[in-house]
């Protein structure tokens, strides 16, 4: 199975394309990834068998202006609502779960707000809260690289475009025996030995083609990080697991603490000794059987 081949493309009812990816048997219930900032469709073989293993099918996409999903400049996190429906009904599925990692957390989480009839549960794996989160300091305990990232995002859209065209010239080459040192201190020591073998070399493919076509997917995720998601927490009403690693330099701890604390209901995973990327490779397995019986399936 390849990690990142785009298996079709999906035209949505506003005119963008997005690519897809998938695996597991067709009629079997989608659960649908959101990857993280920066990343394209990807398949990861453990997530794949732990989905298969419950009956489940992995749909995932690349956000508009990765790879070869068309950009939708200005869209909002509660965009991803109605992408993931186009892409459910483009694929004849009912009712999904759904499981957003790093960047791809806020999205999850719209889903779950803003399709409380086809989403059944969701999961943030090391997400994101929001940046308004009331008592959050939200770049505190932020490696450098991603305060300086959102720091400049939230200067405006021009300086971002300059900052991000400097940053995806050094990934567009990146490799799995260098995406470590590319990462530079986002990665804590116990996400520096999770980055090895093949999801090293997944993560690199994956950071490669979200790049491949410009900058607009992640400039574009990047803002609607910082501004209004277009939905609140407080309208989930589906089952919702929150993970998070007290070992997390891009997405900090507090910020799944926070998460925890004000979706409603949210069951929290909060693991000591676990990072950004370590949390999902080590528990993955779990974290799709969270899905399951949150889902009740």
């Amino acid at each position: 199975m390849k990690g990142t081949t785009s298996l079709a493309t999906v035209t949505l009812p506003r005119g963008h394309v997005l690519e897809i990816a998938t695996a597991g048997p067709e009629r079997a219930m989608p659960l649908v990834f959101h990857g993280g900032t920066p990343s394209a469709a990807t398949l990861f073989p453990e997530m794949v068998g732990a989905a298969l293993t419950r009956g489940l099918r992995v749909v995932t996409y690349s956000r508009p202006g990765y790879a070869g999903s068309t950009p939708l400049h200005g869209r909002s996190v509660a965009d991803a609502a109605a992408d993931v429906t186009a892409v459910l009904d483009a694929l004849g599925a009912g009712a999904c779960v759904t499981l957003g990692w790093s960047g791809g957390g806020p999205h999850a989480l719209a889903c779950a707000a803003l399709m409380p009839g086809r989403c059944r549960a969701a999961v943030s794996l090391a997400g994101v809260a929001p940046y308004s989160a009331e008592g959050l300091d939200w770049l505190a305990g932020m490696a450098a690289e991603n305060i300086e990232e959102f720091e400049v995002a939230l200067s405006g859209e021009t300086a971002l475009t300059r900052w991000l065209e400097t940053a995806a010239r050094a990934m567009s080459a990146v490799t799995g025996e260098d995406v470590a040192a590319a990462l530079g201190g986002l990665v804590s020591e116990v996400d520096r030995r999770a980055l090895s073998g093949d999801f090293a070399e997944r993560q690199a493919e994956s950071i490669r083609r979200a790049v491949s076509q410009g900058i607009a997917g992640w400039r574009d995720d990047d803002i609607a990080f910082v501004r209004d998601w277009g939905f609140e927490l407080g309208a989930i009403r589906v089952p919702v697991a929150v993970w998070q690693g007290d070992q997390d330099r891009m997405v900090p701890f507090d910020h799944g603490r926070w998460l925890a604390q004000h979706v409603p209901g949210a069951r929290a995973r909060l693991r000591s000794g676990e990072g950004h990327l370590s949390l999902g490779v080590a528990a993955i397995d779990q974290i799709v059987g969270d899905l399951a019986e949150l889902a009740a399936l």
